[in-house]
């Protein structure tokens, strides 16, 4: 019989042993749900970022209306709600109209309220105005002061 030195021998087998196979797949047991977790956790951000912005689209829009009514010369009223469709999405929102306490203006505040994956979120704009004035963006002359000039 003869024999060969060890580093005589070729080795002719290839492929990855079982102790490599089973640890390459407890590797990936532990990184596939983190990765998963992690984009669903992006997915779901990126859903509300969107959603906020449109909630504010929709903000706007009602006080672009409800401003447009004193350029009108109508009075806003003192409360309101309603429905706007943005997209896909319907947002439900609430208007209210309260004296600013430092003079004679007026907030007006809209809150659109939408949900996500069954959480309820709020935004909310506001705006300033004056409900004497002559015309809207001037300066009131009912309080007996004369505007300055312009």
């Amino acid at each position: 019989m003869r024999f060969f030195p060890q580093t005589d021998r070729i080795r002719t087998r290839r492929g990855f042993t079982l102790a490599e196979v089973l640890a390459a797949m407890a590797l990936m047991a532990i990184v596939i749900p983190v990765a998963i977790d992690g984009m669903s956790a992006i997915s779901r951000t990126a859903v509300l970022g969107q959603r906020k912005v449109a909630a504010m689209r929709v903000a706007e829009r009602v006080l672009n209306e409800q401003m447009s009514l004193v350029t009108q010369g109508q009075a806003i009223p003192n409360s309101g709600n309603g429905v706007e469709t943005d997209g896909d999405t319907s947002y439900q929102w609430t208007m209210q109209s309260e004296a600013w306490p430092q003079d004679t203006m007026t907030q007006l505040t809209v809150r659109v309220t939408f949900i996500v994956r069954g959480l309820s979120y709020q935004m909310s704009a506001s705006t300033l105005y004056d409900p004497n004035a002559d015309t809207p963006g001037t300066p009131s002359t009912a309080t007996g002061v004369p505007a300055p000039a312009q």
